[in-house]
């Protein structure tokens, strides 16, 4: 074969691979479809907790829980007896069968709840008797190990961890004295994020510095870190984390109480948590209340996606590359929660029962 010919078919083929690989990339960074679904409530969602594509689970204010089995063709919307004036504002679940409700509050209004047949009944795991202990949010390692974050309250944060699923123990002596203030924002159920069978992190804001809480060993011992986002007032500061990896974790966050201006409300560490680095702010205007990986929702082994969907009153958008670039989701405003089933089905759910579900 002449030398021409061999180079101009070596060019063609360099040429197609070259296009192939710029297909991929094209489709791994498209845009996703989205789909709005019937709730069955008009009561505001402020959690969800995918098991998988088909099993969902979301709870919001009015002591209402809804539950789908068919990736959100059908939902059941319920309300738990004994619970009409709670706000659970999150869900954990690990089956159609098995899930978690934390109601947020103070005092006796702090209380959690499980059940074990697809919520046709509710036990009562624990109730708080603290009146001045607040309950944000909770995270879960197995479906019998989790944490739960309560404010601080006289400089300690009185942090409850089950190893059982069942009593939830006090190990706020664990944990590092709380600055003046700091607390955590019970907007959207992930203020805790958990990853594999040892780690996790706290985000709080509310204070003069807003920090994030980090244990490798499911609890035992934590150190604090700082972050660069908006923060220094009462209702300023890390609103929502998550981890891909044991290393790779974005946060979201900034000043709660301006919705109309833009601000530095996304970070991101590669180091565990240690240092956070800021990252382009979101597209829309005001905090972010929740983030998601696009990844599997057990976390149990990490994960390369980048993909990441933030969300809050103003709006939501996407990123392909972990907060380096932005994409506006049109038409979607006052969605507070977002988390994913896997790396391409996911859920956002907000105010007046709105639930959406999106693919990649």
């Amino acid at each position: 074969m002449p030398r021409s010919i061999r180079i101009t078919l070596l060019s063609l083929t360099a040429i197609f691979l070259l296009s192939l690989s710029a297909s991929a990339q094209s489709a791994s960074s498209s845009a996703p479809t989205l789909k709005r679904q019937k709730s069955g409530t008009t009561q505001r969602l402020q959690a969800v907790s995918p098991v998988d594509s088909q099993v969902v689970w979301a709870s919001g204010v009015g002591g209402t829980y809804v539950l789908t089995t068919d990736g959100g063709e059908h939902w059941q919307a319920h309300v738990v007896p004994g619970a009409e004036n709670l706000e659970f504002r999150d869900v954990q679940a690990f089956s159609s069968q098995v899930a978690y409700l934390l109601s947020a509050g103070t005092g006796t209004d702090a209380r959690i709840y499980k059940t074990e047949d697809g919520g046709n009944t509710w036990r009562l795991e624990f109730q708080n008797q603290d009146p001045n202990e607040f309950f944000d949010c909770f995270a879960f390692w197995t479906r019998t190990r989790g944490l739960v974050m309560v404010d601080s309250v006289n400089g300690r944060f009185p942090v409850r961890r089950t190893t059982n699923g069942q009593i939830w123990k006090d190990i706020s002596n664990n944990l590092p004295p709380a600055l003046p203030g700091e607390a955590a924002f019970a907007a959207s159920g992930t203020c805790v994020a958990t990853q594999g069978q040892d780690r996790a992190w706290i985000g709080t804001g509310g204070a003069s510095q807003a920090r994030i809480l980090a244990t490798t060993n499911r609890g035992k011992t934590w150190q604090a870190y700082d972050t660069p986002i908006t923060q220094g007032t009462p209702t300023s500061g890390v609103t929502s984390v998550d981890f891909r990896d044991a290393f790779h974790g974005i946060l979201g966050g900034g000043e709660i109480l301006k919705p109309h201006d833009f601000s530095n409300n996304i970070a991101r560490s590669s180091d565990g948590g240690k240092t956070w680095q800021l990252a382009t702010p979101t597209p829309f205007r005001g905090a972010v209340y929740g983030l998601s990986y696009a990844t599997d929702a057990s976390r149990r082994e990490g994960s390369n996606s980048q993909t990441v969907v933030a969300t809050g009153p103003s709006g939501a958008a996407w990123t392909p590359d972990e907060g380096d670039t932005w994409n506006l989701l049109p038409g979607l405003v006052n969605y507070w929660a977002v988390a994913f089933a896997d790396a391409h089905t996911g859920w956002l759910v907000g105010t007046e029962g709105r639930i959406v579900k999106i693919t990649f």
